[in-house]
């Protein structure tokens, strides 16, 4: 039915609202409605009462249709076009959203729809609320040429206009395809649902064509492959109900702009609890993995932890947790995956959250055990040098509070780049340990003391006596302690009540950057 829909002369307007009304519910049709429940998937006004608070949604834009003609499209008019947009709230705090609705038109981008989607973006950085975009849409809207291209670009603006202003995040909920990536890209968080939905620049048909590569929608484009090959999205869930769910947990780790802090929830955690599990976290043998995890789950409230990432760039652990009722990024090394070394995926999966963490006033905890950057061609040509410095840059331009906690290594210039005090990092402590020098003892030797070891009668006895002297030298916190590199050196099992008393000391932290119209981080 189209947008045109009359009633019989005479009859009462509230019943032409009503007739209409029900048009723009019935969306596509009933035909296109059942394909779409078939398939597994919910329809765009479900997805918003299941990510809203109950009645909270109001709707903008109700009765918006197209104004194209071409191609017969001036029969094809249907109310909302394609996509459903306004506002509501999520646990009591205002949200601006957007649903793309798959049985009009395949949710494809129109202008119509375009301006629909930035009218509810403009709203929200001028209130100062965060934009949700529920994706489910066949990409541009072909009959429209170029002025679905245009609405694509406005979109992109505003994304851009919008990024550390206000939080931005991106459910995947079906198709995503050609330009329409490019906004959740830009967006702060990208959630997928497993086995329905996909992201890619060209489809697999394209790509046999032009490079004669055989691959599936779900290999190309699928929830795994970016969550954990690509890291263009940063969680995956089972169902589109998980993923509206998982929304709603990751928002309330945020503000809802840059000018606030992030909801404060009252603990029921003691602030002074010790946790004596944690005296026995690191192993005796220096070169033994354990789970970074465990170093910091205990410590923070509930040990509850919401991951970011958790398939990609696995060396490097990355977070939402609170400390004392108040919202912490965690950023630790992983001595579990690649011996918690920073590669090149790893560095950037870490300078992304930094930067999240600093434009939304998110203090940032490290949890530090690093044996440096990880060596070998496929890395230097990759641009290990470049990319590793994104993290370096990311830290040393953040200025809200940041703790480190090193647990074991600090080698070379990754402890630098991890939230070093040479980075203005406000509070460094160390647990017994820890281990700071430019790297392990082994290779240190063999490079300061190469001739001593060969012209020895024992070369081996005599490499393990230099290795033994060097580790009782470097290999534990003091020596940087005593330069004030470090601020104390604690009992792991103390580290919660540490953290805490520092975070509360930082509480009104102000620091600024010099002035300028912005840096030039080695993209």
């Amino acid at each position: 039915m189209s947008a045109e829909t009359t009633v019989p002369a005479g009859a009462d307007r509230l019943e032409l609202l009503r007739a209409k009304r029900e048009e723009a519910f019935r969306a596509g049709g009933e035909e296109r409605i059942a394909k779409v429940h078939e398939a597994g998937k919910l329809l765009a006004r479900e997805r918003l009462e299941m990510l809203l608070d109950r009645g909270s949604f109001e709707e903008l834009g109700f009765f918006v249709t197209h104004r194209t003609d071409d191609f017969g499209m001036g029969g094809r008019k249907i109310i909302g076009d394609g996509v459903v947009s306004g506002f509501g709230k999520i646990d009591g705090r205002t949200v601006f959203v957007f649903a793309q609705d798959f049985t009009v038109f395949g949710g494809t981008m129109s202008e119509a729809n375009g301006k629909k989607i930035c009218q509810i973006m403009d709203l929200a950085m001028e209130q100062g609320a965060p934009v949700i975009g529920l994706n489910d849409s066949g990409g541009a809207r072909i009959q429209e040429g170029v002025l679905s291209l245009g609405a694509y670009a406005d979109v992109f603006l505003r994304n851009t206009l919008a990024s550390g202003v206000v939080p931005q995040i991106s459910a995947i909920l079906g198709p995503c395809a050609g330009g329409a990536v490019y906004s959740p890209a830009i967006t702060d968080f990208t959630i997928m649902t497993e086995g329905t939905s996909h992201m890619f620049i060209t489809g697999p048909d394209v790509i046999k064509a032009v490079t004669n590569e055989d691959v599936t929608f779900e290999d190309l484009g699928g929830a795994k492959t970016h969550t954990s090959k690509s890291g263009v999205a940063h969680l995956r869930a089972p169902a589109e109900k998980d993923v509206l769910a998982l929304t709603r947990r990751l928002l309330s780790f945020m503000p809802s702009n840059n000018t606030e802090d992030p909801p404060f929830v009252s603990p029921n955690d003691a602030p002074d609890r010790v946790e004596e599990s944690l005296n026995h976290v690191v192993p005796n043998d220096a070169n033994k993995p354990y789970d970074i995890r465990d170093a910091f789950l205990p410590i923070v409230d509930d040990s509850d932890f919401l991951e970011i990432h958790p398939e990609f760039a696995r060396n490097i652990v990355v977070g939402f947790a609170r400390l004392n009722g108040r919202v912490i990024g965690i950023v630790a090394n992983q001595p579990k995956h690649l011996a918690g070394v920073l590669d090149i995926d790893a560095s950037v999966k870490g300078a992304r959250f930094v930067r999240f963490c600093d434009a939304f006033n998110v203090p940032i905890v490290t949890f530090e055990d690093v044996p440096g950057f990880l060596p070998g061609t496929a890395q230097e040509w990759g641009g290990i040098i470049r990319h590793g410095a994104k993290l370096l840059y990311a830290y040393a331009e953040a200025t809200v509070p940041k703790l480190t906690v090193i647990t074991r290594k600090a080698y070379g210039g990754a402890y630098d780049v991890m939230a070093s005090k040479h980075l203005r990092a406000d509070f460094n402590i160390a647990w017994p340990t820890a281990e700071l020098a430019v790297m392990g003892a082994q290779g240190a030797v063999r490079i300061i003391n190469r001739r001593e070891i060969k012209e020895a009668s024992d070369p081996a006895a005599k490499e393990k006596q230099l290795v033994d002297e060097y580790n009782e030298k470097f290999a534990n916190p003091y020596i940087a302690a005593s330069y004030g590199y470090i601020d104390n050196v604690v009992q792991p099992m103390n580290t919660r009540r540490h953290l805490v008393t520092a975070l509360e000391a930082l509480r009104h932290k102000q620091q600024a950057l010099p002035s300028k119209k912005h840096g030039n981080i080695p993209l």
